[in-house]
């Protein structure tokens, strides 16, 4: 309770805050990227409930011949680009936190899509309520590997404390300001997940046709 009380102080005092930079920043996407403003994209919450995140959009809407979005490194903009370095982009999300679809501290929701993939142990993530920063985003951000990240996912909800909140909160502005971890080695921002099972389960394939 102390949590959710603390959550919408906190949203209440930042929507209000950042009102007016908010405003600058939706006419700055609008006059570079066009409309839509917001993206909004349907995610996992608390109980593996589905919700709809708000960010500020930082892509353009280009797909290729079989109507599949191009790459993130194409589809991405300089001002995406800064807009993300900087988490600017992320903004929006005090409205899913002040609504009680996300918490400031929590796991990052992730895609429904990835639901099928998870191991027993990493559905414990949804235990909590999403975070707009958690304790993976303070320990390599998205600069790490999905296992480390849901290791780090299920050590919050085991551990998570207000004293402890508080400290991530401190260390995700450190965070910001030095722009840590913002992408994957190799991406602009994280490879999916689901590529990433599948790719490890066709190089299993592979080895075992290899050995037969």
């Amino acid at each position: 309770m102390i949590k959710r009380c603390f959550d919408i102080v906190v949203s209440l005092c930042a929507l209000t805050i950042l009102a007016i930079p908010m405003a600058l920043i939706a006419i700055l996407v609008r006059l570079s990227l066009g409309t839509p403003i917001l993206f909004r994209q349907e995610r996992i919450g608390l109980g593996g409930q589905p919700f709809h995140i708000v960010k500020f959009r930082t892509m353009l809407t280009a797909t290729d011949a079989n109507g599949d979005n191009l790459a993130d490194e194409t589809r991405l903009t300089a001002i995406g680009r800064i807009l993300r370095s900087t988490s600017v982009d992320e903004l929006p999300e005090i409205w899913n936190i002040l609504r009680g679809d996300m918490s400031l501290v929590g796991p990052r929701p992730l895609l429904p899509e990835y639901l099928p993939y998870y191991l027993p142990e990493q559905m414990r993530r949804h235990e909590v309520r999403p975070g707009l920063t958690g304790l993976a985003q303070v320990n390599g951000r998205n600069n790490q590997s999905w296992d480390n990240r849901f290791s780090l996912d299920v050590e919050y909800v085991d551990t998570r404390s207000f004293i402890g909140d508080l400290l991530i909160l401190l260390k995700t502005v450190l965070r910001v300001l030095t722009r840590q971890g913002v992408s994957a080695e190799g991406h602009e921002t994280m490879p999916r997940f689901d590529d990433q099972v599948k790719a490890g389960l066709a190089r299993g394939q592979m080895t075992k046709d290899t050995q037969t």
